[in-house]
Parts: C-alpha cells; sequence; structure tokens
C-alpha cells in the first residue's frame, strides 16, 4: 500500500490502519463503525460490507425475577418508561418469577448477548452464590453490567402496642428473651431476613427468624402481633407507619434517610457500624458488545434523572446512582463477599 492510499484510509477510518497496513481494532471501529468497515474491507480487497442496524432496532425486555406489583417489578417498569424515550423503541417487562430468582436470571443468562434481553437483577443477585450450592449460571462470568440503577435500605417496625421503642429496647428486650423476639421475613435468604441475622450478630443478640412468602403476610402477622418486629423495605411500610399503624424504630442505611428523616440509622442507635441495603442493577448477557452496554447506560444516568425516577426516590426510600458498568460490577463483588462471611456464620440455608 502506498503512504498517499495509507494516509487516505487512515483519515476515513479514523485512523484504524496499522503500521502493516492492517485494520485495527478499537474505539474508532465502534465510533465510526459504518466508514471504518468500509476502510478495511478495501484494504483486504474484499470489497464493501453491508453495515450492522444501530442498536435498538427491535424491541427490548427486560427480565424482572419476581412477580409483577413488587417493589423490582415497579422499578423495571419505570425504567423501561423512561429509557425507551431515549432509546426510540418499545422496552417490555417479562415476569418470570420463581426459586429465588434463579429462573428469571438464568433466562437472561442464556439469552443472546445482543442487548434486547435484559436483566432487572437486586440483592438476590449478590447473596444466592452463598445461600446455593450450584447455580445454573454464573453471577460474573455469564453477565455483563450495565448500571447500578439504585441503592435502598429497609426500616426497622415494630407494632404500636409493643413495648418496643427504640433499637435499645429491642437489645434489651432480645438478650433478655434470647430466642423468643421473632422477626418476620419475605423468605430466606432476603434482604429483610438477613438485615435482621446481621442484627443478630453485630448486637449479640438471638432472635428467630419467621419466613413468610412476601411482605404483605408478614406484615399483617405484625399488625396482628404473631410476629415483634420486622425489617422491612420502605414501600411496604412508610404509608402503615404515616397512618400510626406501625412504629418505625429506624433505618438500616449507613446514613439518614432523607425520606426519614427523624429516624435515627441502626448503628447510631446502638449497633456501630451496623448497614444493611437493597440495590437494583442492570445486566446484559456476557459477551454483549460494548457499544451496547454504552448506549444503555447513557440511557440509565439520563433516566435517573426523570421526574418519574425522582417520584419513585421519595415514594420508595430509594437512592438514586445510575452507575458506570464497572461501579456496578465492585459493588455487586463487594456486596457478595460481605453477606457471605453472614451466612456461612449464621449457618443460613435455603431449603
Amino acid at each position: 500500500m502506498s503512504e498517499q492510499n495509507r494516509m487516505e484510509l487512515q483519515m476515513v477510518s479514523g485512523g484504524i490502519i496499522n503500521d502493516d497496513g492492517v485494520c485495527g481494532k478499537g474505539l474508532a471501529v465502534q465510533r465510526w463503525r459504518g466508514l471504518a468497515i468500509l476502510a478495511c474491507a478495501v484494504v483486504a480487497g474484499l470489497g464493501p460490507t453491508p453495515a450492522r442496524a444501530e442498536y435498538p432496532d427491535k424491541i427490548i425486555k427486560i427480565v424482572v425475577p419476581f412477580a409483577a406489583g413488587g417493589g423490582t417489578d415497579i422499578m423495571a417498569r419505570t425504567t423501561a418508561q423512561e429509557i425507551q424515550t431515549d432509546l426510540g423503541k418499545p422496552v417490555i417487562i417479562e415476569n418470570k418469577p420463581g426459586a429465588g430468582t434463579i429462573i428469571g436470571t438464568q433466562t437472561v443468562a442464556t439469552s443472546e448477548p445482543d442487548g434486547y434481553s435484559l436483566l432487572m437483577a437486586t440483592f438476590a443477585h449478590a447473596v444466592n452464590p452463598s445461600l446455593y450450592k450450584k447455580l445454573p449460571f454464573d453471577p460474573h462470568k455469564d453477565f455483563a453490567a450495565v448500571s447500578l440503577i439504585a441503592r435502598s435500605f429497609n426500616i426497622v417496625v415494630v407494632n404500636p402496642a409493643s413495648k418496643i421503642n427504640s433499637i435499645a429496647d429491642l437489645i434489651a428486650e432480645a438478650k433478655a428473651n434470647p430466642g423468643k423476639l421473632n422477626f418476620g421475613t419475605f423468605g430466606t435468604g432476603t434482604s429483610a431476613h438477613l438485615a435482621g441475622e446481621l442484627f443478630n450478630a453485630m448486637a449479640k443478640v438471638k432472635m428467630t427468624a419467621v419466613p413468610y412468602k412476601g411482605a404483605a403476610p408478614a406484615i399483617s402477622d405484625l399488625l396482628g402481633g404473631q410476629i415483634d418486629v420486622m425489617f422491612t423495605t420502605v414501600a411496604s411500610a412508610a404509608s402503615l407507619v404515616a397512618a400510626g399503624q406501625l412504629r418505625a424504630l429506624a433505618v438500616t442505611s449507613a446514613e439518614r434517610s432523607a425520606a426519614f428523616p427523624q429516624l435515627p440509622t441502626v448503628a447510631e442507635a446502638g449497633v456501630p457500624g451496623y448497614a444493611a441495603e437493597s440495590w437494583y442493577g442492570l445486566y446484559a448477557p456476557a459477551k454483549t458488545p460494548v457499544p451496547v452496554i454504552a448506549r444503555l447506560n447513557q440511557a440509565i444516568a439520563k433516566a435517573v434523572q426523570s421526574g418519574a425516577f425522582k417520584k419513585l426516590e421519595a415514594n420508595e426510600g430509594l437512592i438514586m446512582v445510575g452507575s458506570a458498568p464497572e461501579d456496578l460490577d465492585r459493588y455487586v463483588s463487594g456486596e457478595e463477599e460481605r453477606w457471605r462471611k453472614l451466612v456461612k456464620d449464621a449457618n443460613i440455608e435455603v431449603q
């Protein structure tokens, strides 16, 4: 190849021709896809190559590994509503509950890595590797992170007729009656369960976990006096606290919540260092092209600034994030390591 031809092709392709006249790889190919492919084809003597359609060019699906109507479903639907405006294509929700989120998660793990099947992951994504001896997927190798959308926390609540008025009271009562106080959960290994087990470990008390099939039946029994306390989601308890039907003692986040500024954290109320939170993150199958991940991440970053998300932030007690993909990877790895120790120390097993 002559020097003049080389220079002309470098100009057209964004500088992706190397010293041997061979087309290189890199970000330039992604940014200047159409011209770069044509330039490389000319150099290789292959003739022009049809350009790939810009992403997205069809409907995108977000799989929710829970039933419709819960907090994760609401988050996914709000996300879909906001990003479809930016992406210019419909984004639909597919609810695939079951097996502690494993069924829905596996669906995405085995989907085509093209950006059209996504997963709305939660706390379970970081905890299931510790709860189950074997999973039909690898939470790290089989997924590509898109964005940590939001973090959330639980709220510690009791029946207003209870003599427990503070975290200090809860600790005192639990120490005076080891094993007799019970706390409701949404099932083994859920955020409500592990938040309570973390409290047991750090406050050096022994309360008994009582699993339910969801927040609603657990709260019903708390209202009825069948259980003593819950580490429940803000969405499930906020309206009941406001109506005086439940008494809130503290939030499980590391810092006080703007949604409940009057409530102390569990840490400042008597258990130094305590923090337990949930989260929502978007994943794609592993090997999804980097430009597709980048486009989705860009849409999420824009979405979390919307009025719909700000409303969700206030109603659900969320902390909006919209992180870079690598930040989601880092965050979830830290959560996985942290909860693995608790699951092992508390000998928690999924039946």
